[in-house]
């Protein structure tokens, strides 16, 4: 009876498992399909209705692999700055004593309130017109640098590690950048594997943001590109649904 149960279970993961997947298998089929099919034999095409122009159609529109590594770039640069400065954030509230820490961590909390399309024509000013940095790296990453869940979560694990540690640090004669790099960071892996999980995902999927700074198509990230090829190019296609 158990065995029999056992086999059930596998059985009924395996079909969620399928059905899960089975969008991804479609969208990977379509995409590689000369001519459309969206019936349920488009499941499984015969082989002469399969290509690869679609790939190359999109590659003569733009770069592919230059908007992936624009992409790349971005995220990395996020995710990189948001480590850095939230574990210093993270730290300062949680660890260190000055005045005003509690109106600091308030302003924290407020920032997760205030909606980025608010600020997002002052920010365009000051990057844009200020700063000069439009169609670069660092006019797209710098609006992101800071995030303010990334330092609440380092805030979090922080208060949760006894202040012994750090005051026996602090008597054998180590400053506050050494406890950081050789006490506090160690002890804290968990918090920074879900901090970059949590930034990788929102400047991946940016599409706003970049498509104000960058004018310049080899500069655009993936999403932007992907976009405009959508709605201009995409339509000249042989199959432009696969494309």
């Amino acid at each position: 009876m158990a065995r029999t149960l056992r086999i059930l279970r596998y059985a009924a993961l395996g079909l969620g498992a399928i059905a899960a997947l089975l969008p991804f298998y479609y969208m990977l089929i379509g995409a590689l399909q000369k001519k459309r099919d969206t019936g349920l034999g488009g499941l499984l095409p015969k082989p002469g209705n399969l290509t690869l122009d679609n790939l190359a159609g999109i590659d003569d529109s733009f770069s592919l692999l230059g908007a992936l590594a624009n992409s790349l770039i971005m995220t990395a640069g996020v995710v990189v700055c948001t480590l850095v400065f939230g574990l210093l954030a993270g730290y300062a509230l949680a660890i260190l004593r000055f005045r005003g820490r509690g109106l600091v961590f308030a302003l924290v909390l407020l920032v997760q309130a205030i909606p980025f399309q608010l600020l997002m024509i002052p920010l365009y000013v000051m990057v844009v017109r200020y700063f000069g940095l439009a169609d670069s790296y660092a006019g797209m990453i710098l609006p992101f640098a800071i995030n303010s869940v990334a330092v609440l979560i380092f805030r979090q694990y922080f208060l949760q590690i006894p202040r012994e540690i750090f005051d026996a640090a602090r008597m054998d004669g180590a400053s506050e950048l050494r406890i950081l790099r050789s006490v506090a960071v160690p002890l804290v892996r968990p918090a920074i594997l879900t901090a970059m999980l949590v930034t990788f995902i929102g400047p991946w999927n940016e599409f706003l943001w970049p498509f104000l700074v960058t004018k310049d198509q080899e500069m655009q990230p993936l999403a932007v590109s992907l976009a405009n090829f959508s709605q201009a190019n995409s339509t000249f296609q042989a199959n432009p649904m696969g494309a």
